[in-house]
């Protein structure tokens, strides 16, 4: 008992150690001096590395956090095929191209570990896709039609992989290492010195009274901490704990209450400044400025929120649920009173992406620096030893699943440029759809969805981006809109069943079935699947083109999402007839496609229901409004 007690001791020692560790290197090289790109990613990727072994059990039945002996092992190798890198620069520079027998044994135990971790991190998925395509490398010769090649040796397929910065070492885990831990330790920061608990009370200030008032508060308070969190489920867990019970106390049914958290929690990863990690990949991908992907992404951020807010506020109405009592809600001036200086970090990071045009790497440091000091302003927010270290653990702990998933992907990216796999997956897309955009957006969508059930929200992206968005970039597309297509659709299937893990998550919260969660959730965000296919089409929505058509294109987008809810809700000034839903989803669609004809016909249908609907409530008494008791009664 004893030992079994000093070994989970000893273990927790040792993952704070490499927290700090971790935490202390990335600071460094924002802040003060950045390393080599090979050099800085591979001591990244080994830290994880490192944290997994010790935090994960190699069995599904094992205890966190209790490392054995062959975990031990792991790490060594770990350290040790990292420090070969490390201690071998220079000549594994020189010689390239012709990997000694030592180079290769390293990145053989190298593709091993990451295999491994991503298996105990994220599971099957992900091992099994970068496993395949790494057999892919050798069997090409023997494999029939397009996707034969000539097939590549071990030594080059390690070289590959383990040996350049075109695979483990990419482009991923290259903006793993430089942005994703920055990010994560920034929210986390924030989070333990109560910026979360500000969020909340800020959005149940400005949302609570308003009819369906809980549900709203959920939407507003989960959107502006999925923005910080970029977790689906992390977010789910983190705010529905409060959100889900207030709006059940409120009269929505569980299985409702679920689904507006988990789509505004999924949600998070599309709203600036923040995002998700994919973000990042996409400006690394795409060579451009981080906040040039935050500009494109706020018309579609809001459209999505639009749609969610809409559904609630309908639903409500056809329940008849009258918001909050006044009494039972903070008040929006002291909320801002009391907890102003949390916006301070976000300000100047938007200050210097946005202004200054700085590096992504460089704002997130001072962002975390000017949160740091806002802490000590106040002593109920002061940083001590004890927020300092749950916001280190939190921040590691959070970063290895996006880490080992950039990895993991790597090798995957590295097969795909090593066998010609990419142009020649571009071509079957395009063949396959005939040159039709609309069928190539379908097919990638699908696959998008499909990946993103199995996959963390970045693997997904980043395994179909390399091999869809190019097709579409040469059917014509941008290639932001391209990349932004994948990533929506590769956010949006964390609540599209059956693997809906935010509508799993918020199913043990609601008490309810994750399947009923999940197939309302996309009810909820009927907007969300159309709304990818319009700005792949219509740049305007994405912020490329005149002032003009892009404020123009928004409005009408905004109320062709508002038609939709009504029609999928059922409600909009009344419970609507067949005729009015049928004309709202004819409204909605001709609204969201491109052109003006179109969008005048859909608003004319969309004034036309409300009139019929104005004119049908002022002949028809009003439903009664529901009472629900006080938070804290029975």
């Amino acid at each position: 008992m004893n030992l079994e007690r000093n070994r989970s001791r000893y273990t927790s020692l040792a993952i704070l150690a490499v927290a700090l560790v971790l935490t202390a290197f990335q600071l460094y090289t924002a802040g003060v001096s950045m390393l080599t790109a090979w050099i800085q990613r591979d001591i990244h990727l080994v830290l994880i590395l490192m944290l997994v072994f010790l935090i994960f059990p190699a069995r599904k039945g094992g205890e966190k956090g209790k490392a054995t002996l062959l975990d031990i092992f792991l790490i060594l190798l770990a350290l040790a095929s990292g420090a070969y890198i490390i201690f071998n620069y220079q000549a594994i520079v020189l010689r390239l191209g012709m990997p000694t027998t030592m180079d290769i044994l390293m990145g053989i135990i190298m593709v091993l570990l990451i295999l491994e971790a991503a298996r105990r991190a994220t599971g099957w998925v992900l091992v099994i896709i970068a496993g395949v395509l790494l057999i892919y490398n050798f069997i090409g010769p023997w494999i029939p039609g397009i996707l034969g090649h000539k097939g590549y040796s071990l030594s080059r397929v390690i070289s590959q992989m383990y040996l350049t910065t075109e695979g483990i070492f990419g482009i991923p885990l290259g903006v793993s290492a430089n942005y994703i831990f920055l990010f994560v330790f920034l929210t986390s920061l924030l989070e333990k010195i109560g910026m979360g608990d500000f969020l909340l009370e800020l959005a149940m200030a400005a949302m609570g009274r308003y009819v369906g008032g809980p549900a709203k508060t959920a939407v507003v308070g989960s959107g502006l901490m999925g923005t910080l969190s970029g977790s689906a489920v992390a977010n789910v867990v983190g705010t529905g704990t409060f959100t889900i019970p207030l709006m059940k106390r409120n009269g929505y049914e569980a299985h409702f209450a679920g689904a507006v958290e988990a789509s505004a929690s999924s949600g998070g990863q599309l709203m600036p400044p923040i995002m998700g990690a994919a973000a990042f990949i996409i400006a690394e991908f795409l060579g451009i400025t981080y906040f040039s992907v935050v500009i494109a992404a706020i018309i579609p951020a809001v459209l999505y929120y639009g749609g969610v807010l809409c559904g609630v506020h309908f639903e409500a109405c056809r329940l008849g649920l009258r918001g909050l009592p006044k009494d039972q809600l903070p008040k929006t001036w002291e909320v801002l009173k009391k907890g102003w200086l949390y916006l301070i970090p976000i300000a100047v990071l938007i200050y210097y992406l946005g202004v200054l045009q700085h590096t992504p790497i460089r704002s997130g440091f001072y962002a975390i620096v000017a949160a740091v000091i806002i802490s000590f302003l106040k002593k109920n927010t002061r940083l001590n030893w004890e927020r300092f270290k749950e916001a280190v653990l939190a921040a590691a702990q959070n970063t290895i699943t996006v880490a080992l998933a950039c990895a993991a992907a790597g090798l995957v990216i590295g097969s795909i440029n090593l066998t010609g796999m990419g142009l020649k997956l571009s071509s079957f897309i395009i063949g396959i759809s005939g040159g039709q955009v609309w069928l190539a957006l379908l097919f990638t969508a699908i696959i998008a969805l499909i990946m993103g059930m199995g996959l963390p929200t970045t693997a997904a992206y980043i395994v179909v981006g390399t091999m869809a968005a190019p097709a579409l970039m040469e059917m014509g597309l941008l290639p932001l809109a391209a990349h932004l297509f994948v990533f929506y659709f590769a956010i949006i299937s964390a609540i599209t069943p059956p693997v809906a893990l935010a509508a799993y998550a918020a199913a043990g919260i609601a008490k309810d079935n994750p399947m009923k969660i999940g197939f309302t959730a996309v009810k909820l965000t009927a907007g969300a699947f159309i709304i990818p296919f319009l700005f792949a089409t219509n740049p305007t929505l994405i912020a490329q083109g005149s002032l003009t058509a892009i404020v123009w294109a928004a409005i009408t987008a905004m109320i062709g999402v508002i038609a939709l809810s009504g029609a999928t809700i059922g409600y909009v000034l009344k419970p609507t007839t067949i005729l009015e839903r049928s004309l709202l989803m004819v409204a909605a669609f001709l609204m969201l496609m491109v052109g003006l004809t179109t969008d005048l016909i859909g608003l004319a249908l969309f004034v036309a229901v409300l009139a019929i609907q104005n004119g049908r409530k002022t002949r028809e008494p009003t439903p009664d409004i529901k009472t629900y008791p006080a938070i804290g009664t029975k």
